[in-house]
């Protein structure tokens, strides 16, 4: 009897410090920094939006984002190319692109990978990107809480 009363009482001990840390978890936020990173091209249009998506979402709660394109991705900084691209379920890539440069998300666009898909300067100037390089890149990894890499 003594047995099963204590048990009892351990087992609850647990779910109560769980419950109790709740609230204060969401009473307080922590505001991340957070890097998303992405090589996904035209050729998946929903895979290369979750990228802007996903950091248009967590700019509005509050956390500080950047973004970091290379691969196919960064053909997505031209024009023709976001205009193009309607992710399934999602808005165009054109308007959510059109929501980070009103809040002023920064962008990089792998300069090597920009270069070999014929990415100007004149189409990252579009969306407020700039190219980076890999110590552009390493300085976002040691800038971030997390990184999110879609």
């Amino acid at each position: 009897m003594i047995r099963r009363s204590f048990l009892r009482k351990l087992a609850a001990l647990p779910l109560f410090a769980a419950v109790a840390a709740v609230p204060a978890a969401t009473a307080n936020p922590t505001k991340l920094k957070i890097l998303m990173k992405s090589a996904w091209g035209s050729d998946d249009p929903t895979k290369a939006a979750f990228p802007f998506l996903h950091g248009e979402a967590l700019s509005e709660a509050g956390h500080e984002v950047q973004i970091f394109l290379l691969g196919e991705a960064v053909s997505l900084m031209r024009k023709s190319v976001a205009n193009a691209v309607v992710p399934v379920g999602w808005p165009p890539l054109a308007e959510v692109l059109g929501k980070l440069v009103a809040k002023k998300i920064p962008i990089y666009a792998c300069g090597a990978c920009s270069r070999a898909r014929s990415v100007t300067e004149t189409d990252l100037a579009e969306y407020g990107a700039k190219f980076g390089n890999p110590k552009i890149f390493v300085s976002l990894v040691e800038w971030a809480d997390k990184i999110i890499t879609e």
